[in-house]
């Protein structure tokens, strides 16, 4: 036992020394919005938000955007057959504003997961000569826009993606965030997304602003009609299909509460903690194996009577914490002193994979915002 573990260590090692170096190379390309100049006039950006029941947020959001510096804008909101305030909330802020729209979706057609089907829905209404899509729930700083469409028009990109601000109130869920951040980091490798001989492709619910010339030639949401993770995708199969992009951080010009406590976390991910595993039974168990190999286990054998084992432990526990203060410096603002609690926030993680795992299974797919969709759709190929 004692030399598996020893052989396991020391691949773990080395495997930590390759993340953290791909990660040093690939975030000296990774640039904050924050630092960008701003375009003061330009063409026609239409903002679209789709929303099933946010009637605690999307008014906040809404009204955020609506004090944006850059001001040739045009905002479509679409009604995913909210059952709560949402719509009526919607009106209203269009009455109030000329430069709004509302779309109210009353059915969803055999194919499409909603939030995908009024997205698409949205874009056919938009005028703009730039799309952003974002989320219900993202409150923006006034320059936000302005920084974006700067940076999207320097770089010549057909897909800008930013990662915001994720705020999170208690310590627990401050941990989990930090942990997916950092999981997904090495797993995803976003800063890939600035390689431009990379196929590698990243997206943020929160931000993604595209060309329409760019999304319509590559094929719009309908491309993406079952994925769960269409933010992800979009970026993912539009960077693979030779479009420009990049990724920047926007820590101080985007805020999004991920979710409000650890249980919503735990629900919100049923949806697509799967799909991220390309709904492969062999993935999650690779994912659980790593998981407690690299993030839990050496933090037990650190006490060890054999000091190999000791030393290993501790070289994987080094590696693995200097690319995570690497990560949560770059992409939240989140103290680096979270990694004290990695070994226990590894362990929800896991807990995390199972349960949304074992959901679907039971479920025989995903239910979303009050939607039930079969897993046999889900995996079904574009």
């Amino acid at each position: 036992m004692e030399n598996i573990l020893i052989i396991m260590f020391t691949i773990g090692i080395l495997v930590w020394i390759v993340f953290l170096l791909d990660a040093v190379l690939g975030f000296r390309n990774f640039d904050s919005l924050e630092l960008e100049d701003v375009l003061d006039s330009g063409p026609l950006l239409s903002v679209i938000v789709a929303a099933r029941n946010e009637e605690k947020q999307i008014e906040e959001s809404i009204l955020s955007q609506l004090k944006q510096t850059y001001k040739n804008v045009e905002w479509i909101l679409v009604n995913d057959r909210s059952t709560d305030a949402t719509g009526s909330i919607m009106d209203r802020l269009a009455r109030e504003d000329s430069r709004i729209r509302v779309l109210h979706i009353k059915e969803l057609p055999p194919g499409w997961l909603g939030k995908n089907h009024a997205l698409y829905n949205g874009t056919l209404q938009a005028s703009g000569e730039w799309i952003l899509f974002t989320d219900a729930d993202v409150r923006y700083g006034a320059e936000a826009f302005a920084k974006a469409l700067h940076y999207f028009e320097k770089h010549q990109l057909d897909h800008l993606t930013a990662a915001p601000n994720l705020s999170a109130n208690h310590f627990w869920l401050k941990s989990f965030v930090a942990f997916f951040l950092f999981g997904f980091s090495y797993f995803k490798r976003p800063w890939m997304a600035n390689n431009p001989k990379s196929k590698i492709g990243t997206g943020i619910g929160a931000f993604n602003l595209v060309s329409k010339r760019a999304y319509e030639a590559f094929g719009t949401h309908k491309k993406l009609k079952m994925r769960p993770d269409d933010d992800l995708q979009l970026g993912i199969k539009m960077k693979r299909a030779g479009y420009r992009q990049r990724i920047v951080s926007a820590l101080r010009l985007m805020e999004v509460e991920w979710y409000g406590s650890l249980k919503e976390a735990f629900v919100g991910l049923e949806k697509n903690t799967f799909a991220g595993l390309n709904y492969r039974i062999s993935m999650v168990f690779f994912s659980i194996f790593g998981v407690f190999m690299t993030n839990v286990l050496p933090f037990f054998t650190i006490f060890a009577e054999n000091k190999t084992i000791v030393l290993l432990s501790l070289g994987n526990i080094v590696t693995s914490g200097i690319l995570y203060f690497i990560v949560i410096k770059k992409m939240t603002v989140f103290s680096p002193a979270l990694f004290l609690v990695l070994p226990i926030t590894a362990l929800l993680f896991i807990y995390s994979i199972i349960r949304a795992s074992f959901l679907t299974f039971k479920r025989g797919g995903i239910v979303w915002r009050g939607t039930t969709y079969k897993l046999s759709e889900l995996r079904e190929k574009d």
